[in-house]
């Protein structure tokens, strides 16, 4: 008899769709536990450009992978993979239900599938894209994988230096395109008993509240908090500054841009990434989407229908 699978909530969205809030009233209804899929949280230091829930929100539900790595640390998806894993098992032997709360669908896949991410790497190759990076810009890199796989150049934004590099790198080694590959390892069967929920709202709403939320950002400190980083050795080149919000102010603190120049590439991009989440999370299988619109922005609704259908899903019981 084959052992039963492990239950696993998702809550995901575009950013600014309010996954925070509802994921601690979630959390609370099922004696949940919150691993956090957000390649920013992860890191100490940086609260108020990544929007990291403050321990007050948390209302004292244990939360995972939140700042538990300094910003010069490397953070990828294999280690989130990792360490996801890690605290999900811990969560079930606690006979608790480990719910998945972020905005990362690439992070979220890797767990939920088990992607394997065994494969041949070229260093020399990679160099070689470093290289050609330095010296002709994103741009450049961001149109050979165009040329090479639009599917996966369409997906990620050019200034993401790293994960252009590595669809070409995957290219390069296997002669296969990354995009073919991640939609092969869509097709893996999950070793969870999951429901996987997709937050969104009206398109306006939704970048209503991300300007809305630079502003309060920008209110709060963010310029301090970057200069702090700075002052203890953070990098534009390190992963972690390559974040919404942070490489823009350290154009500003470097006399590049000014402030509102900051600010507007800020919710301009923001908005961008908003549009591309929705994008990975349409392309998503056996997904339960939950448009704020439908229930009148009302939580109260939108939980019990979370609640029936986790009750279908075999994962809340009465």
């Amino acid at each position: 008899m084959s052992e039963e699978k492990r239950p696993l909530v998702i809550l995901t969205g575009p950013t600014a769709a309010g996954k925070t809030h509802l994921s601690i009233a979630l959390a609370n209804m099922l004696s949940g536990e919150i691993i956090s899929a957000d390649s920013m949280q992860v890191y100490r230091h940086m609260d108020i450009g990544s929007a990291k829930i403050t321990p007050d929100e948390m209302d004292g539900i244990p939360h995972h992978l939140i700042d538990v790595l300094d910003p010069w640390e490397e953070f990828h998806v294999v280690r989130f993979q990792e360490m996801a894993k890690t605290a999900a098992e811990a969560i079930c032997a606690r006979n608790h239900i480990p719910i998945v709360v972020g905005g990362t669908g690439f992070y979220i896949q890797a767990l939920l599938y088990d992607i394997d991410f065994t494969e041949e790497t070229d260093e020399a190759y990679r160099g070689q894209l470093e290289k050609l990076a330095d010296e002709k810009g994103n741009g450049y890199l961001h149109g050979l994988l165009a040329q090479a796989d639009p599917e996966s150049a369409g997906m990620i934004h050019e200034n993401n230096r790293k994960r252009v590099i590595r669809a070409l790198e995957f290219h390069h080694t296997t002669g296969q395109r990354l995009s073919e590959h991640n939609a092969q390892q869509r097709q893996r069967t999950s070793p969870y008993r999951f429901v996987y929920f997709v937050l969104t709202d009206d398109r306006q709403k939704l970048y209503d509240r991300i300007d809305r939320r630079v502003d309060k950002m920008m209110q709060n400190g963010l310029v301090d908090e970057v200069r702090r980083l700075r002052e203890i050795g953070c990098r534009r080149d390190m992963v972690s500054m390559q974040g919404l919000g942070y490489k823009e102010i350290l154009d500003f603190l470097d006399g590049k841009i000014s402030l509102e120049e900051a600010v507007y590439r800020i919710k301009r991009d923001t908005r961008h990434f908003a549009k591309r989440q929705l994008t990975w999370f349409r392309r998503e299988r056996d997904v339960v989407w939950i448009d704020r619109t439908a229930f009148d922005g009302d939580e109260e609704k939108i939980l019990a229908y979370m609640k029936q259908v986790l009750e279908d899903g075999g994962i809340y019981r009465k």
